[in-house]
């Protein structure tokens, strides 16, 4: 079974082609560069630049694989959630492709795809513990099955990637912010001493449940950096960036252990079980670590995909279609396009 997937729904237009058998025959990515001048996404940019590309990568991606549209045998596509204008590029282009060679078309959640991603690269059984961060989205799940998911915590405000993020601008490190703090994080010599000279606050540490909040961190961050005002010396930015990451590896590893004891009481521990981190934050080698960490610690198995895959890509669509589809989903050629769609269905 040979599946094309498309992402389009934010800034990296990609399109791949995937088999049953978690062969990649072919992908490709291009991350679009027009937003670093605006230290964000811009919704009409990224939608213009994805319908510019589109149609080349698919074909390119096609003769990269040695294969033609009637050697595949579905089509899978990012529905949503996104930036309504890419996900609208990618779900006619996906359409067009169906309704012209006859092929079944499958619309994918963009968080399945990551959710599922683990499953592609590793031998991750279900139900499986899932802590999925991205730019949008932070929250902790229960996978029980292909579009089988219970929510067990999500961010009460901001996401774990736009705090990344809006720390890196504060500091004028520009966009996108987490790999460039993680880079300076790691040159800290002495975290204590970083946590000590800038200390900040653990939001919910130690409380009930597994929700998130991120904006008190943020709001710190911010007073501490005003504090330099218009520029913040090298070696403060160093040790700031490494309390900060070192204070966000604390509260996930708080808020995923208290989902670990849910997940343990509502699915017993019979056999070991896999606490998976996704996402585009799962690149983040440093909350890798201390997630790998905390699942030695209780006995769990721990996986991550890649960090080629841990961003957004179409390997991770096909992959989900495949799953999709395996099972017997597909979907008529009039399903719409949707810019907010939570995988628990009752969120």
């Amino acid at each position: 079974m040979n599946i094309l997937g498309i992402e389009t729904s934010c800034d990296e237009t990609a399109v791949a082609i995937v088999n049953d058998k978690k062969e990649i025959k072919s992908e490709f990515v291009l991350s679009q560069s027009e937003h670093s001048i605006y230290g964000g996404v811009v919704p009409e940019v990224a939608a213009r630049a994805h319908l510019e590309h589109i149609d080349k990568m698919v074909k390119e991606t096609l003769n990269s694989a040695n294969m033609n549209f009637a050697d595949l045998d579905a089509v899978a596509v990012t529905a949503g959630p996104g930036l309504i204008g890419g996900v609208m590029v990618g779900v006619m282009t996906a359409k067009a492709i169906c309704a012209s060679h006859n092929l079944p078309c499958i619309a994918v959640n963009h968080l399945e795809g990551h959710a599922l991603t683990p499953r592609l690269t590793d031998d991750v059984k279900f139900p499986y513990l899932l802590l999925l961060l991205s730019g949008g989205h932070s929250q902790i799940l229960a996978v029980e099955g292909v579009g089988k998911y219970k929510k067990l915590g999500s961010t009460l405000d901001d996401a774990l990637g736009e705090a990344f993020d809006k720390t890196a601008k504060l500091l004028g490190l520009g966009y996108p912010g987490g790999p460039k703090i993680e880079k300076l994080a790691e040159q800290c010599q002495d975290i204590k001493a970083a946590t000590k000279k800038f200390p900040l606050p653990k939001p919910l540490m130690g409380r009930d449940g597994a929700d998130f909040s991120f904006s008190g961190l943020k709001t710190a961050v911010r007073l501490h950096i005003e504090k330099f005002g218009d520029d913040v010396p090298m070696n403060e930015a160093i040790d700031l960036c490494a309390a900060f990451q070192h204070t966000l590896n604390k509260v996930l590893q708080n808020r995923t252990q208290n989902a670990i004891n849910i997940f343990k009481e509502i699915y017993g521990m019979d056999q070991k079980s896999h606490l998976v981190v996704s996402g585009g934050v799962a690149a983040n080698k440093l909350i890798r670590q201390a997630l790998q960490d905390l699942s030695t610690d209780n006995d769990m198995l721990f996986s991550a995909p890649p960090i080629r895959y841990c961003g957004d890509n179409a390997v991770m669509i096909a992959w989900a279609g495949i799953e999709r589809f395996s099972i017997g989903i597909s979907d008529e050629l009039d399903f719409k396009a949707r810019p907010r769609w939570p995988l628990d269905p009752d969120n």
